[in-house]
């Protein structure tokens, strides 16, 4: 049968093995959440609609593009971010200034005569920011062919008469704005600690430089590639509030990016990836803008450009303020569309050297989010394209732990469990797709949450509750949040041999009132524990706890697990006999809990 795909040491393992075809056993059943189908139409009977959202739609002129007659991405970059604040500004009920803009992967080039349709919407709001959500497609009208150019996310602030406004809360109501309400929270944790990643990256790994295959013959000075320029800051480019706008910037930003890679590769290079905008400060109508670019690393196909944009009022002012940085990442096409190689680049020594590892760094974490991590999965929602085991990294931690919980996050999101079972209030769901089935258990324990999270997030206790779990081993400590523990589990059915994971646990405290304490485990490989003999090695896609604090002293422990299809084979036809072991393991976890609700009381006063 070959190996397990599936976490059957969670709930599970020592079910018996039956025939294929289980799935369809739950079909039928009742939704938890039915009401979900009508959620989307208003009452009238017309489709719901967002109500932060905005669209815009615009006709790509010979006036909007480039040398090659395609879309300049600055003209595009200043579409994003005008329907973003639209939408920013729809839920805040005032003027709104962009933050920062995550990074950007372009899929799709526009030519002249094409539309752009461009869709923006909060997704969520927190205390005096919030996240707005873009994507943009082009549609050819004479074909009616439609293409996804790129996916955004923007983070705007609310601003009335100089000072900071108190954001109301989005309420999400469909599956999809409930799965990106939830993992919003995870990606703003990511921006305030993308800088210390790549400190990290620099300061504990050794990056492997692209020189294979390279004509190291051809070397540019990076000092050649250098390009400055000014612009002064016109009402047409300002709100109405005088602030500069930030798609008018991102677009200048862009444009002397491109001259910087067009000095190195000496053609017209292709704009694929812009790394984070962050905003560093406003900038008014008067402002002069200075921007600055190079090119800090050349691979063998692509190549990074740094911009800095400063700010000054007047000529004589000697001080300038720093508005913004970006990263850019172009290539060179050949007549097919396939990336050129490029130059060698040599740097200059100090800071030009420091530039051209820290381009190299974040590289590294490119490839690594598109590979290892899953990011791309987790922003297109394409979970099912993620692979079951990662290899651990340390310099990738962050990501993978970010991949973690929102896999988890953006399961117990969606809206189609439906109710298998019922015993003593302790409920068992179950959710089907094309690869998946999915479990979710769900009970209500008088404890206080908090004290159920610490509990709960600490593997080596599991034994005492969970008769799957044999031994529980730290292998690491990553930090306060995350650990990675080796699990043996006892051995299954007929099979001599005990099995054994190594788990990726990552825990997070609520990011906001409403929000779940969350648990979330993962399979990942380590060198230091390959598989042996003694065991037959298992894996676990996504798994965990998200714990509810439902009142005083009462919290709602959510449990859910997603198996492949290959788990249907150990899972049984007797619904009842099924029921009944998830339902006497989950009650053991409640007794564990009560029993030990008041061990860890100094412990709660951090949390």
């Amino acid at each position: 049968m070959g190996r397990l795909r599936g976490p059957c040491s969670e709930l599970t393992s020592l079910v018996p093995p039956v025939p294929q075809g289980f799935a369809s056993v739950f079909s039928g059943r009742q939704s938890r959440k039915s009401t979900s189908r009508t959620e989307k139409t208003m009452a009238d009977g017309e489709e719901y609609r967002n109500p932060t959202e905005v669209q815009m739609s615009q006709l790509v002129l010979p006036c909007h593009t480039n040398q090659r007659g395609e879309l300049s991405v600055g003209q595009l970059l200043k579409w994003i971010d005008t329907t973003a604040c639209l939408s920013a500004e729809r839920h805040a009920g005032c003027p709104c200034v962009t933050a920062s803009m995550d990074d950007i992967y372009f899929e799709h080039t526009i030519r002249v005569g094409q539309v752009v349709n461009i869709k923006a919407k909060v997704n969520r709001a927190f205390n005096t920011s919030m996240e707005v959500g873009i994507q943009v497609a082009s549609e050819d009208t004479c074909s009616e062919k439609q293409w996804s150019v790129c996916k955004a996310l923007a983070t705007f602030v609310a601003h009335r008469e100089l000072s900071k406004v108190k954001l109301k809360q989005i309420s999400p109501r469909t599956e999809e704005e409930k799965t990106e309400h939830s993992v919003a929270a995870e990606r703003r944790r990511m921006r305030l600690v993308y800088a210390d990643t790549i400190k990290d990256l620099l300061a504990n790994c050794a990056i492997q430089y692209d020189l294979e295959s390279r004509d190291c013959s051809h070397v540019v000075p990076a000092e050649k590639t250098r390009v400055e320029s000014v612009e002064l800051v016109l009402p047409p480019h300002a709100n109405h509030q005088g602030n500069t706008f930030g798609g008018q910037i991102m677009a200048w930003m862009e444009n002397v990016a491109t001259i910087a890679a067009s000095r190195l590769c000496r053609a017209h290079p292709t704009l694929k990836a812009i790394e984070m905008f962050h905003f560093r400060g406003p900038s008014q109508v008067g402002d002069r803008l200075v921007l600055k670019a190079i090119v800090n690393n050349a691979f063998k196909h692509s190549m990074e450009v740094g911009v800095c944009v400063e700010a000054y009022r007047q000529e004589a002012e000697t001080h300038r303020r720093h508005i913004n940085s970006a990263f850019m990442t172009f290539v060179v096409l050949d007549p097919n569309d396939q990336p050129q190689m490029l130059p060698w680049i040599r740097p200059q020594p100090g800071d030009g050297e420091r530039r051209y590892r820290e381009a190299s760094a974040r590289r590294k974490i490119r490839l690594d989010r598109q590979v290892g991590a899953g990011w791309k999965y987790i922003v297109s929602c394409k979970q099912e394209e993620m692979p079951l085991s990662v290899p651990w990294d340390p310099s990738n931690q962050v990501y993978l732990s970010y991949n973690n919980i929102s896999s988890l996050k953006m399961l117990s999101a969606k809206d189609n469990w439906a109710l298998s079972s019922e015993i003593n209030q302790v409920g068992l769901y179950t959710l089907e797709d094309d690869k998946y089935l999915s479990f979710h258990m769900e009970m209500l324990v008088n404890v206080d949450a908090a004290h159920a999270f610490l509990l709960l997030s600490d593997l080596r206790r599991r034994p005492e509750w969970d008769k799957h779990y044999r031994n529980v081993e730290v292998v690491q400590q990553v930090d306060e949040d995350d650990a990675i523990y080796h699990v043996i589990s006892p051995t299954l059915g007929t099979d001599p041999k005990p099995q054994d994971f190594v788990i990726l646990a990552s825990r997070r405290k609520p990011c906001d009132h409403g929000d779940p304490y969350v648990i979330a485990l993962r399979s990942v490989t380590l060198p230091t524990h390959p598989e042996t003999p003694e065991y037959r090695r298992g894996e676990t896609l996504c798994s965990g706890f998200c714990v509810w604090r439902e009142g005083d002293q009462m919290t709602k422990v959510s449990y859910y697990n997603q198996a492949t299809s290959g788990f249907l084979n150990y899972v049984t036809t007797n619904v009842a006999g099924l029921s009944l072991e998830f339902y006497n393991t989950f009650k053991a976890c409640e007794k564990f809990l009560l029993d030990n609700r008041n061990d860890l009381a100094p412990s709660l006063q951090t949390l």
